[in-house]
Parts: C-alpha cells; structure tokens; sequence
C-alpha cells in the first residue's frame, strides 16, 4: 500500500487579502502558515508533500516555502493551469483563474499516487486535524469509495474582519456525511454566524457548533476519476464560464447521494486561523507566538 501523500493547494489568487498570501510570512523566521501545516502533517506520518502552485509564482515559492520543507519532507510539485481540463471542456478564451479545487486536485492527478489528503495552503488546521487523517488514510485494506473530511465547529472558524464561505454539513448519526452546502458570505454571530440568501433582508443564523468543511479531505485514489467524469458536466451547467468554479463539494456532495462514496467526518475542536483578509494576519501571528512559547513549535521548524 502507498504512503499518505499530502497535497497543498496554493494557486489561489488570493484577491480579497491582496497578495500572495500562500508565502506570506507570520512566524519569525519567515514562516508562512502552509509551514506550520506541512510540520503538522510530518509529525503526524506524511513523509511527502505535493505542492499545487501556479506557474508564475513557482520560483518565489520554491525559494520561499519549497527548498525550506525539503529538509524534512520529500517535495513535489503540480501546476494548476486554467486549459488543464478533462478530454471534452475547453476553456473559454477571457478566462484567467483557475477553476477550483476540483480542477486543482485533478491537476495533481500525476503526483498521487496513492491515498492523499487534501489542505488550503493559508488554513491553519492544527496538529490533532493531521493526526486523524493520516490514521485515517493509513488504514489496512481501505474501502476505495470511503472518503473523509475534517469536521470543524463553525464557531472555530469565522473572521473578525469580514464574511467567510463556508460548507455546511450535516452529519448522520453513523458519523457519516449526508450534506454539504456551501454558504457565501457568512457574517460572525457571536459564537456563530448568520447569513443572508436575500439580500439582508432576513437572516438565518447558524450555531457555533455547526459542522463545517473546510477543505481538509482524506481521499482514496477513486476520487480523481470521478471529478473527471463529473467535471464536463459541471462545466456545461455554469452560468458564466469566465468565473464559475467547481469545488471539492460540488464533487464529493452528488457521490454521496448516489451511493458512490461514503464520507466520514472526523470530528475536530481545534482553532481554526487563516488570512481570508489581510486585518486576520496580526491574530495568526499571536496564535504562532503562542504555540511556539508553549513548545509547540520550535523557533525554526525545519533546520
């Protein structure tokens, strides 16, 4: 059986937090967050990484983030390209992003091959999170349609600094998911949030302990042929090619109802952080500060 592979997404464009936020440093040493995260996931087994990256930032990522992780792990790398579709899509000619995390998993199709979880490069997800994917996908003789995704509490997870996407699941008693769906715009509520499907003028609000996705996957292998088979569809059905995207739930939410993937939700309390705005960098650092003072983290993670 192949090893666990992780695999990074870091082509986002990053345009609400207004730069490269993939690279953006919030240790001491230059640590960005996908650092911390990629430690996480060597102590809890990952011996490989795979970072998916956009072409035109692939020499400052390397000298960046790259060269430093290589120390540790064994580093390899996929680009997210917007013609890199499956046999039958075209893109159309003024598109320029990407098309989601969908597209950007299948474009790591040749790196992986094996079992592999699946991150955002600027999510801080927390050690105990790649503790039980790596259990997870380290299991003997893995059922090929049985998934999971890392369970976190909405709570956990809002920005102080402006609304957030989010993908609401509901989980069966079985521990397994029934749904997901994704929700823009969530606005913090307390200890949860709110949103909107009218403009503001009602609001429905969700508690804090409500289970969200938040990208952090544990797939077996047969999850790359279905977003292949999937994909042209998906294409056909967006309303404006030059900008629709099609993620990892709008993928992994029509398997489970069709009986073609069970998903389990590994239940996670820890904090989430992230740089969805540039106003949320200054409480990523202080959370690093912290976990680096209590012995956490070294001061250099890979030396």
């Amino acid at each position: 059986m192949e090893k666990p592979v992780l695999l990074v997404l870091a082509a986002g464009m990053g345009s609400r937090y207004g730069g490269l936020k993939q690279i953006d440093p919030v240790g001491s040493h230059g640590q960005s967050i996908l650092d911390y995260s990629v430690y996480d996931a060597r102590r809890a087994g990952f011996e490989t990484v795979v970072f998916l990256i956009k072409d035109e930032i692939e020499a400052d990522f390397r000298r960046t983030v790259g060269d430093r992780v290589s120390r540790g792990m064994e580093v390899r790398y996929a680009f997210q390209r917007v013609e890199d579709l499956p046999a039958g899509c075209a893109a159309p000619a003024d598109r320029v992003k990407p098309w989601g995390t969908a597209q950007a998993v299948l474009c790591a199709r040749e790196a992986l091959r094996g079992p592999f979880a699946v991150i955002n490069a600027d999510d801080y997800y927390g050690p105990g999170a790649f503790d039980a994917a790596y259990h997870f996908l380290s299991r003997e003789n893995p059922d090929p349609i049985c998934h999971a995704m890392l369970g976190y509490r909405l709570g956990n997870t809002v920005s102080d600094h402006g609304s957030v996407s989010r993908g609401i699941c509901r989980v069966g008693e079985d521990g397994l998911l029934e749904e997901i769906v994704e929700r823009k715009k969530l606005e913090k509520d307390g200890d949860g949030a709110r949103f909107s499907l009218d403009g503001g003028a009602a609001w429905e609000r969700l508690s804090g302990d409500t289970v969200v996705s938040m990208n952090f996957w544990g797939f077996q292998p047969s999850v790359l042929e279905e977003i292949r088979e999937r994909f042209p569809g998906l294409l056909r059905a967006m309303e404006d090619p030059a900008v629709g995207e099609v993620c990892l739930p709008d993928i992994v939410g029509p398997m489970v109802r069709e009986g073609r993937a069970r998903v389990e939700v590994l239940p996670c309390r820890e904090q989430w952080y992230g740089v969805t705005y540039r106003a949320d960098k200054p409480s990523v650092e202080a959370a690093v500060r912290e976990r680096t003072a209590a012995g956490l983290y070294p001061e250099e993670l890979w030396r």
